[in-house]
């Protein structure tokens, strides 16, 4: 009983995201970046947007203790006439253990990350979403290599962690 009440504590962590920079694919001029940037801006858990143009990138920062919502933000920039091409989030955690296909509960999200290996997460930390939609086709297909859980092509719980079925899991890289 001990065993599994350490198991569990150790995949559940409270951490707050705390910044982001999405990077977008299909703006040709500085009207595309505004698009985006008013986007994000109506999301309500968003407290600033840069953006870079040269870099089609946008730096988002939150406002403090809101649940962030990552597809709302993939969404916000569809609904805006472009794609997400890379969403890389910063978050602060305390010594979370990481395993290779270790499912981590993050910010009251489900994290699938795809490249670690026995490492220990201390501090500011950043990682990639590398689900479908958040990044071009062909990085999706070589991250799919990273793991044989079905989960990666969902980006759905099922069969690899029952208890936790059909709940949205992001598949991330460090």
């Amino acid at each position: 009983m001990t065993m599994l009440f350490m198991v569990q504590f150790a995949l559940f962590t409270q951490a707050q995201i705390q910044s982001a920079t999405l990077q977008a694919s299909g703006l040709t001029c500085s009207m595309c970046s505004n698009s985006i940037h008013q986007a994000l801006m109506k999301l309500s858990f968003i407290q600033h947007v840069r953006a870079n143009i040269k870099m089609s990138s946008f730096d988002i920062s939150f406002k403090p203790n809101e649940t962030v919502d990552i597809d709302a933000m993939k969404n916000a920039v569809e609904d805006a006439g472009f794609f997400v091409a890379g969403l890389s989030l910063r978050t602060k955690v305390s010594n979370v253990q990481l395993d290779k296909d270790a499912h981590i509960e993050l910010d009251g999200r489900l994290f699938h990350f795809l490249n670690a290996s026995g490492q220990s997460l201390n501090g500011d930390v950043t990682f990639q979403i590398v689900d479908r939609g958040f990044i071009p086709t062909k990085a999706f297909k070589k991250n799919g290599k990273l793991t044989n859980m079905p989960c990666y092509q969902s980006g759905r719980t099922g069969t690899c962690c029952a208890k936790e079925a059909g709940r949205r899991l992001y598949h991330v890289i460090i």
